[in-house]
C-alpha cells in the first residue's frame, strides 16, 4: 500500500509495478499473479515526462488519488484482473501534444478482466482520450464517472463485453466509443455536445500492423450484440455533427449485414436551434454509399428496424431547459422537461451496480432529480 505522498517531476515514470504481460491471446490464470492487491490511495503525481504510473498485477486499487500534467498517458493497467479505479481526478494528460501516438488518461491494456471505473473524474484532456479499455479486455465496468472535453471519453476497442451505466460526459468529440468489439452495453448516461459511435472494421488477426493484438478481441464477423438504451443526448445550437453513429467500413459491405446493436431503445434526443438540416443518426449496414445511411429523425430508422427506437424521443428545435445549470456544470435534469418520462430498460445487475430504484431508471440519462 502506498497513501498519502506527493510524487512530482520523475524523468519516465514515478511507479511500477513489474510482473510478466502476456503476448497473444492467453490464460488469465499465467499472467497478473506476481504482484497482487497492489493499492494507492491519496496520491498526487504529476509532471511526469512519460506516464505517472504501469501497473501489473490482479485485484489492483487505486483510490482517492490526483493524476496530473503528463506527457502521455496518466496510467497504464497491464495484463491485469479484478482490478478498481475509484474516485480519482485525472487531468491534463498528453501535455507535450504528442501527435501519431494514441494516449489516455487511463489505458486498461492487454486482456485486463473486469476491470471497474467507478466516480471518476477525467477532465481538460483536449490532446487524450478519456478512459480506454484496449485490445483483449473483457467484461470492463463503467459506472458513474464524468469526462470533460476529451478526445474518446470511455473507449473500449478489441475487447468482449462491457457495462458504461450511469456516467455523464460533456465535450468529447465521442462520448462513447466502441471499435471492433462486441456486447458492450450502453445504459443511462448523460451526453453534453458528444455523439455515441459504435464502429467496426476489417481489422483481423491477419497480417496486422499491431501483430497478434486483434486475435485477442471478438472475430470480425463477431463485432455485435450492442446495447444503447435509456441514454440522454443533448446538443446545443453550434453542435452539428450526428449524436449517434453505427459505422463500418467498406471492405464489410455485404459481408456483415446484422446491426451491430441488439436492443436500441429508450433514448432522448435533443438538439437546440433549428436542426432540420443535421443528421441524427448514422447508421450501418444499410443500402448506400459504403453500405451507409444517415437520418435527420427517427423515423427513418424506424421504417429501416421497427424493432428499434420504438420508445426513443427526439426534441428538436428545442429552446427549453434541460438540465439544472449548464454554466454551473449541473446536469441534473431539469423536471419540467418533457422528455423526462421513459420506459424501463434497465436489467436488474446494472440497476444494483447503480444503487437505482426502478423509478430512476425510467429517468433518461444519467443524472436523476433530486428532492
Amino acid at each position: 500500500m502506498i497513501r498519502g505522498i506527493t510524487f512530482t517531476q520523475y524523468a519516465y515514470r514515478a511507479l511500477e509495478v513489474e510482473g510478466k504481460e502476456p503476448v497473444g491471446l492467453s490464460d488469465p490464470a499465467t499472467y497478473g499473479n506476481d504482484v497482487t492487491g497492489t493499492t494507492l490511495e491519496n496520491l498526487t503525481v504529476s509532471y511526469c515526462s512519460r506516464v505517472a504510473g504501469y501497473f501489473r498485477g490482479d485485484r489492483l486499487t487505486v483510490r482517492h488519488c490526483l493524476i496530473s500534467d503528463t506527457r502521455t498517458e496518466g496510467i497504464y493497467v497491464i495484463g491485469s484482473a479484478d482490478c478498481l479505479l475509484e474516485k480519482n481526478i485525472f487531468r491534463r494528460n498528453n501535455i507535450q501534444q504528442i501527435t501519431g501516438y494514441f494516449p489516455a488518461a487511463v489505458k486498461i491494456f492487454n486482456q485486463c478482466y473486469r476491470t471497474t471505473c467507478r466516480d471518476n473524474l477525467v477532465q481538460d484532456q483536449p490532446y487524450s482520450n478519456g478512459i480506454w479499455y484496449d485490445v483483449g479486455n473483457v467484461d470492463g465496468v463503467f459506472i458513474n464517472n464524468r469526462v470533460e472535453n476529451a478526445l474518446d471519453g470511455f473507449f473500449f476497442e478489441i475487447s468482449k463485453g462491457a457495462i458504461c451505466a450511469g456516467n455523464v460526459f460533456v465535450n468529447c468529440d465521442h462520448g462513447v466509443r466502441a471499435l471492433n468489439s462486441s456486447n458492450v452495453r450502453v445504459y443511462h448516461n448523460t451526453l453534453v455536445n458528444c455523439d455515441a459511435s459504435f464502429e467496426r472494421t476489417e481489422r483481423s488477426a491477419v497480417a496486422d500492423h499491431f501483430g497478434w493484438h486483434p486475435s485477442t478481441g471478438p472475430d470480425v464477423d463477431k463485432r455485435e450484440g450492442h446495447v444503447f438504451a435509456g441514454n440522454l443526448l443533448a446538443a446545443d445550437a453550434g453542435f452539428n455533427k450526428p449524436l449517434l453513429r453505427f459505422t463500418q467500413t467498406k471492405a464489410l459491405c455485404g459481408k456483415l449485414t446484422r446491426p451491430q446493436v441488439a436492443q436500441l431503445d429508450g433514448n432522448v434526443y435533443v438538439r437546440n436551434g433549428d436542426a432540420s438540416a443535421k443528421t441524427l443518426v448514422v447508421w450501418s449496414p444499410a443500402e448506400g454509399d459504403n453500405c451507409t445511411t444517415e437520418f435527420k429523425s427517427l423515423d427513418g430508422l424506424r421504417q429501416l428496424h421497427p424493432e428499434f427506437e420504438t420508445h426513443s424521443q427526439y426534441l428538436d428545435n428545442y429552446y427549453g431547459s434541460v438540465f439544472k445549470s449548464v454554466e454551473l456544470g449541473n446536469y441534473e435534469l431539469n423536471r419540467a422537461f418533457p422528455g423526462s418520462g421513459s420506459t424501463d430498460s434497465l436489467p436488474d445487475e446494472v440497476r444494483q451496480l447503480l444503487d437505482w430504484s426502478k423509478q430512476d431508471a425510467r429517468i433518461p440519462g444519467a443524472c436523476l432529480f433530486h428532492p
